[in-house]
């Protein structure tokens, strides 16, 4: 069987991403879409996202990791996603449509998606790091020499000696300036580490402004794979109207045999 989709990425998070409308592709095949994800043998992917119908908001988003498994929210996919239905025509320049997470608000101008994330009201504070749930469960540590640093195997020991079999993305950061961090991810799933993580920049954003390393609500998070902007709403420790903003780019079209 011949499958079409679409290649994106954003900041180099990079997707796999079908238009299910039809309901044509089995979304709980994981050898398939393992098979997808895989840089050797398939496509190549950090993951693979489903476009399908709702009957109230504009569509639904369902999100795979690259082993196969149907994941938490994934923030770069979500701002992929809007772009990949605006080019469908399904949306113009807003939108509004379901996640794994409820529902999200998005909007898209020149290439640039804004994407509302879920709300944030528990985060634990611990020595050494911070832990919340963005849409995805996130550890942030602060480390020196970031670019030297070794995430792939600090990340999967982190990932699986704190966190288990359940496991959490683990990022790893910089301070640059008043209002801008590095960050590096390691993620669950893929099993190691991505040039981006938007759900992972959003935890950063809000760990950072609760532990004091910075006091505006709009900050800048730079990736290996680009630059993305994060901006919030703080009252007593709770956080509302989170933003997720950069660019998301479909890199080519195809169609592969199954």
């Amino acid at each position: 069987m011949a499958v079409s989709f679409y290649k994106y990425q954003g900041t180099g998070n990079d997707f796999v991403i079908i238009d299910n409308r039809r309901l044509n592709f089995a979304k709980n095949d994981v050898k398939t879409i393992a098979h997808l994800c895989d840089r050797k043998f398939g496509v190549g992917a950090d993951g693979l996202i489903l476009l399908e119908n709702h009957n109230t908001l504009d569509f639904e988003m369902v999100y795979f990791n690259a082993d196969g498994n149907q994941s938490t929210m994934c923030g770069n996919g979500g701002r992929c996603i809007v772009h990949f239905a605006n080019f469908l025509g399904i949306i113009k320049d807003e939108t509004e449509f379901l996640a794994i997470d409820g529902k999200h608000n998005a909007s898209i101008k020149g290439g640039q998606v804004a994407l509302q994330m879920s709300d944030v009201a528990e985060i634990q504070v611990n020595t050494e790091y911070s832990f919340l749930n963005t849409g995805s469960p996130h550890h942030v540590q602060m480390v020196e020499n970031l670019s030297d640093y070794d995430v792939f195997s600090e990340g999967k020991r982190i990932r699986n000696d704190i966190y288990g079999n359940e496991g959490a993305n683990v990022n790893f950061v910089e301070r640059l300036s008043s209002n801008s961090f590095k960050v590096r991810t390691y993620e669950r799933g893929v099993e190691d580490e991505t040039l981006s993580c938007g759900t992972g920049v959003t935890a950063v954003a809000i760990a950072m402004f609760i532990n004091g390393m910075n006091k505006v609500s709009q900050i800048k998070l730079e990736t290996q794979g680009g630059k993305l902007e994060v901006s919030f709403e703080e009252n007593d420790g709770s956080f509302k109207n989170v933003f997720l903003k950069g660019p998301a780019v479909q890199v080519f079209k195809g169609q592969i045999e199954l």
